[in-house]
């Protein structure tokens, strides 16, 4: 296609149009995006490269804005968290925007649907998702619909499922629904679909089914999980199960609201699979991964690139208490941000968290840390005896006790991965930047990625112990950083 033709991205702020719209960028596309959340939108990494149109699918003279001088449209709205009723609110929507879309001229409409046999008795959600495609194209638009089963990827939230359940659980009580058949597709995999589709105009008012190079089950997808984990999982199937009581079950392990886990369920006893060749056709370049080459990127993305993307949240707002503190929990990662006013500027507060640990101690509580290295090294760790190179300064890849420095940003910002013996993977970062009248806002970011149930377990076993250390810990680099503000302050004015 034309790459200076606009492109529409709906659901860009979800999580596959949240992956999409940075594809569309890489390749110079001209991207316009439509949300509900103008806010939520200027918060993405992207939001000065796109164009950014505010309201909702259903508002007339905010899809006749979105549409306007538009090529093709990604539609990936669902309406799934709305409740009992999200089918009828999808087919109303699918309408709306087709009709919409043949009134502004826009060629073709890209869609991501559901894989599953239209003749045979599918669940009411995967049912929904076939028919949205069906209701795009009445109004006589091409729409390429893809149909895809479980998006093996960090964040997914059909994948999140499967790995929050094998993370949780070293014996599960499993429903039947646990030897149907599936076809996982990596996210990456998807996302190369659905971009090479740009120039793929004979895909237009076809049915393109997508999968991964392996046929499995759930009961493999869990299995499969754990063992990239290094877990062992024992599953029982049972047949007194039904969908009701196993979406009771999963609401009750995951954080994934009853609402969403009822319907997703229900999906579950239906076979996903993959049963024509239009995809290798229409796009031969594309090999899809197996699932474990899939697995692995996930895991890589949980112990690296979700940690970044975590830890590049804007601060809080300075209009909290100083001891505001904020204990989160999403896709496998346990973060505890706590932030404060500091009266001291930037610089200062930084060369106070970069000069912890070593001979100078913990600020707080040294003795706990202490005690903590000890019981490290009778663990076979390193303990605290590695101390630091440089009494004041630090470097990427330097030890610090039983740390290690992973990210350093002058007068900004300092991450420390831990490498103390625990059931799971730590780190503690310390991020500063400079307010008004010399003062600074200073955030504190512990995280943590529970491995099994025996890490989940330590977390919030100690949890009280850490807030206490990391409250105390957070206040005395203040104060440092004030004290010898107001020294240097004192000095200047009395020469």
């Amino acid at each position: 296609m034309d790459r200076t033709e606009t492109i529409l991205v709906t659901g860009a702020t979800g999580y596959i149009g949240g992956r999409l719209v940075p594809r569309l960028l890489q390749e110079d596309c001209r991207v316009r995006v439509l949300v509900r959340s103008r806010a939520k939108a200027l918060s993405r990494p992207w939001s000065d490269r796109v164009e950014i149109v505010a309201g909702d699918i259903l508002c007339p003279d905010a899809l006749s804005q979105a549409l306007e001088g538009v090529g093709i449209a990604y539609y990936l709205i669902h309406s799934m968290s709305h409740g009992a009723n999200f089918h009828d609110l999808d087919i109303t929507a699918a309408r709306a925007f087709g009709q919409a879309a043949s009134k502004a001229g826009v060629n073709r409409i890209i869609y991501l649907g559901g894989l599953g046999d239209p003749q045979a008795n599918l669940s009411p959600h995967l049912r929904s998702r076939q028919e949205t495609g069906g209701a795009l194209g009445e109004s006589g638009v091409p729409v390429t619909e893809f149909r895809a089963a479980v998006v093996v990827g960090s964040g997914s939230i059909s994948f999140e499922m499967i790995r929050y359940l094998a993370e949780r659980l070293p014996i599960m009580i499993c429903p039947k629904w646990v030897y149907s058949r599936i076809q996982p597709i990596a996210v990456d995999d998807l996302l190369e679909y659905l971009f090479s589709a740009l120039d793929a105009p004979e895909s237009g008012g076809a049915i393109v089914e997508i999968g991964g190079s392996d046929i499995t089950t759930y009961k493999g997808l869990m299995l499969g999980y754990a063992r990239a984990r290094g877990l062992r999982r024992l599953l029982i199937p049972v047949p007194v199960l039904t969908p009701l009581l196993s979406s009771y079950w999963v609401h009750w392990v995951t954080p994934i609201p009853a609402g969403i886990t009822a319907p997703l369920v229900e999906g579950l006893r239906n076979d996903v699979i993959v049963t024509n060749t239009l995809a290798r056709s229409l796009f031969p370049h594309i090999e899809p991964r197996d699932y474990a080459t899939a697995i692995g990127s996930v895991i890589g993305d949980l112990e690296k690139g979700r940690i970044d993307t975590a830890w590049s949240d804007a601060a809080g707002t300075t209009s909290e208490p100083e001891s505001a503190a904020r204990l989160e929990s999403h896709e496998g990662v346990i973060i505890e941000r706590r932030h404060r006013m500091v009266a001291a500027p930037a610089a200062e507060v930084f060369r106070v968290f970069t000069g912890i640990g070593g001979a100078r101690g913990w600020y707080f509580a040294n003795w706990m840390w202490r005690l903590r290295g000890m019981l490290d090294r009778m663990l076979g760790g390193a303990g605290l005896r590695r101390g630091r190179r440089h009494p004041d300064y630090l470097r990427v890849g330097d030890a610090l006790d039983f740390w290690r420095v992973e990210d350093l940003k002058p007068n900004r910002l300092l991450r420390l991965r831990a490498e103390m013996k625990l059931p799971g993977r730590a780190w503690l970062q310390y991020e500063v930047r400079n307010a008004e009248d010399g003062t600074s806002t200073l955030e504190q970011t512990a995280t943590f990625i529970p491995k099994g149930l025996f890490g989940l377990a330590y977390w919030y076993t100690l949890y009280p112990l850490h807030a206490w250390i990391f409250s105390g810990l957070i206040g005395a680099i203040s104060r440092r950083a004030e004290s010898a503000s107001n020294h240097v302050d004192s000095d200047f004015s009395s020469r």
